[in-house]
Formats: C-alpha cells, sequence, structure tokens
C-alpha cells in the first residue's frame, strides 16, 4: 500500500509496558510515507514509570512523527468535523480505554478521537493490551468485535500460566491491520498464540 498522503492517528493508552514496542511500529508509518498525529492519554502525559517517563514518551513521538501531541478532549474533538484521519490506531489499548469506548464513555483525547473516527465512518484499529480481557472485559471487547468500522489488531493470551485472562495484542501487526481496514477487512487470523511463558 501506498502510504503517502493518509493521514494515521495513532494514539496510545497507559500499558506502560508495551510502550517501546509500539514505537517502531509508529516508525514504520512514516517511513513509509503516512503523517502521523499522535494522540495521547493523561497517564501517557503525566505518569513516570520503570518502563520510562512521560517526558521522554513524549520527546519520541514527536521526533518520530515530527508532528505536536493531541493530549486535550478540546484538541481532539476538530478531528471529526475536519475528517483528517483516514485511519486512527489505538496501540495499546488498555482494559479501561477498551470499557469506556464500549460503554460510549468519551472522558479522553484518546476516545474523543475514536468518537470522531466513528462519526465519520472510519476505521478505529484496537491492539488491546488488558489483563482482564478473558476477565471482567471480556463483555466489552465482545461489544466491539461486532462494532461497525472497529478492527482488532491480531491478539492473544500473553501469559496464559500466570495471568489466563490477559490479552495482548501482536504490536507488530499495526500497519497491516491498519491496511486492512482502510480496505474495510479484518485482518486474520484475529485470534493468534501471541506467547508462551514455561
Amino acid at each position: 500500500m501506498n502510504w503517502h498522503g493518509v493521514t494515521v492517528g495513532y494514539a496510545l493508552t497507559g500499558s506502560h509496558c508495551t510502550l517501546a514496542e509500539v514505537l517502531p511500529q509508529i516508525q514504520r508509518f512514516t517511513d513509509a510515507g503516512a503523517n502521523v498525529v499522535p494522540i495521547v492519554s493523561q497517564t501517557i502525559l503525566t505518569t513516570d514509570t520503570r518502563f520510562g517517563t512521560s517526558e521522554h514518551w513524549q520527546s519520541e513521538l514527536r521526533r518520530i512523527t515530527g508532528n505536536e501531541l493531541i493530549s486535550s478532549i478540546t484538541a481532539a474533538e476538530p478531528l471529526g468535523p475536519s475528517k483528517k484521519l483516514d485511519v486512527l490506531a489505538i496501540a495499546p489499548c488498555t482494559g479501561s480505554t477498551t470499557s469506556r469506548l464500549a460503554n460510549a464513555l468519551t472522558d479522553s483525547p484518546v476516545l474523543m478521537a475514536a468518537k470522531a473516527q466513528l462519526r465519520n465512518g472510519r476505521p478505529l484499529v484496537l491492539a488491546i493490551s488488558t489483563n482482564d480481557g478473558l476477565g471482567l472485559n471480556a463483555a466489552n471487547i465482545a461489544k466491539l468485535l461486532v462494532a461497525k468500522s472497529i478492527y482488532f489488531v491480531p491478539f492473544g493470551q500473553d501469559n496464559p500460566e500466570a495471568k489466563p485472562n490477559s490479552l495482548v495484542a501482536r504490536m507488530d501487526l499495526v500497519l497491516e491491520t491498519c491496511e486492512a481496514a482502510l480496505q474495510g477487512r479484518q485482518l486474520q487470523p484475529m485470534l493468534i498464540e501471541r506467547f508462551l511463558y514455561a
């Protein structure tokens, strides 16, 4: 696919352990010629963890995309009327974000961007990363699986022995899933064996 002239919204939520895994995927989009608009949750904007400081992640996003971050609901709201984004990926998409999206709550820049994208009938790609994907959040994932214009990055259990309810997407397939979504199809197989730990 020719990504030149395509605007990709890339939203990150607070699965801090996967942030290092998704930055190279953002780089893949920019290397392919896409204009990437970074969108961050409040957690990414303000929380330092053992995986890195908020300032580090913000700086990396600006460096890779060459764009300023959308980091407020008011900044994300114009994405709807402007129809700026051809595709929006939320990667990583936490269980908290998944549950809010499934229940029509718009309380963050990421969720406002998602609402704007769905308003326009344009593809929204979710790369889930949640410890309760096969627990209480299973109902929310099920609601989103059948929703129009929503596509999933292939996902599976990341540690079935120690965390049997945990689901994580193959972050290295975000670009391929977005390409399929722009063609109106779900990348298959969607349910995969991600990792098995002894």
